[in-house]
């Protein structure tokens, strides 16, 4: 089940304004880069902004996404008919090839289900070819990122055009280790409308994340540091066998 942030036709509609900067995908774009990429699967493409830089690059890309209101906005964005958009996740994919695999932003850590997780590191797998590359980036649990998760530090409000001012804010829900919880508010001064979407990320250490690789038939490349967020987060890079 996808976040209401995502599946909500509104809140769809505005993800991307809400959070303009990107520079958190600079990382993927030069990894895309450097390996000579042609072919590239995105794991929770979401409203496919990575997934559409690749395609201005001239990359064949396959985004894969669970959540129809997010990849809807993806499709309507300008150059979206360069990209194969599939709704479903790493386990409903055809015969890729793929040179490279990723998952930005929060994906890897809103899988929060062991099982799930397992499966996307197996789907992932067998989308890509011999010697392709997973990438991926998760928190560094010990910066304990959780605890700026509330209002006081996230309440703001973006003024959009065609739509109005837009106040919004987090705060954490609950927390069980290593599962964190959280809701996002979204106001809308046009017509008072108030919506939310609750979210759980899993933290994972590092030791663990390499121990899961490894069980999977990854060969462990480099971890990286994070442009938009230094010391905070892993970026993994993965090669499978």
């Amino acid at each position: 089940m996808a976040d209401e942030c995502f599946e909500h036709p509104r809140l769809a509609s505005i993800y991307d304004l809400l959070d303009p900067d990107r520079t958190d995908l600079d990382a993927y774009v030069e990894i895309a880069t450097e390996r000579g990429a042609r072919r590239v699967l995105d794991i929770g493409c979401g409203t496919g902004v990575f997934a559409l830089l690749l395609a201005e690059r001239g990359i064949d890309v396959v985004g894969v996404d669970p959540a129809g209101a997010s990849l809807d906005v993806a499709r309507s964005k300008p150059g979206g008919e360069r990209v194969r958009w599939i709704r479903g996740d790493a386990t409903d994919l055809p015969d890729l090839g793929a040179d490279l695999a990723t998952m930005t932003g929060n994906v890897a850590q809103e899988l929060t289900d062991p099982q799930t997780w397992q499966n996307t590191l197996r789907g992932a797998h067998a989308a890509l070819r011999p010697g392709g590359l997973l990438v991926f980036e998760t928190r560094d649990p010990s910066r304990r990122a959780w605890e700026d998760w509330n209002r006081e530090t996230s309440h703001r409000v973006t003024g959009i055009a065609g739509v109005g001012a837009v106040e919004s804010w987090v705060q954490v829900t609950k927390m069980d280790w290593p599962l964190i919880s959280f809701r996002w508010t979204y106001v809308f001064a046009s017509d008072g409308q108030v919506l939310t979407s609750d979210s759980t990320l899993r933290f994972r250490d590092r030791t663990e994340i390499q121990h899961d690789l490894a069980a999977h038939g990854y060969v462990l490349e480099d971890v990286r540091d994070a442009p938009d967020r230094p010391g905070k987060e892993f970026v993994f890079v993965a090669r499978r066998v």
